[in-house]
């Protein structure tokens, strides 16, 4: 998988977006992050997984998916080794990442007294 095939597959989803933030390139839907690349370095990319997405992915694929080290990991992001991944790996994963924010109802504003 290069850099451009991924930036190629999340841009085609719906209204997905390209921006950054702390010098890497993400995408984006509703103002939310659900991939990113170059994170932790040129070789990777993540996607904004749930927990249990994650867990079957890592399991299923280990030389392709791990969790980010830390808190965001724990919390489901997930890093994606470019060069093991293949396009319908990567499509997938993407498309779940996109879905967990694209779907997800935006929080209300909570009501003043």
């Amino acid at each position: 998988m290069t850099i451009a095939r991924f930036r190629k597959i999340a841009l085609g989803l719906p209204d997905a977006i390209e921006g950054s933030h702390h010098g890497k390139t993400d995408f984006r839907v509703k103002k939310r992050v659900f991939a990113t690349l170059g994170y932790p370095d040129k070789d990777w990319g993540m996607v904004k997984l749930t927990v249990e997405q994650q867990s079957v992915l890592v399991e299923a694929e280990p030389e392709i998916f791990r969790p980010v080290p830390g808190a965001w990991g724990k919390g489901g992001a997930t890093n994606v080794r470019l060069a093991k991944a293949g396009a319908t790996t990567l499509k997938s994963a993407l498309t779940m990442a996109w879905r967990n924010i694209a779907e997800k109802p935006r929080p209300r504003a909570g009501r003043k007294s």
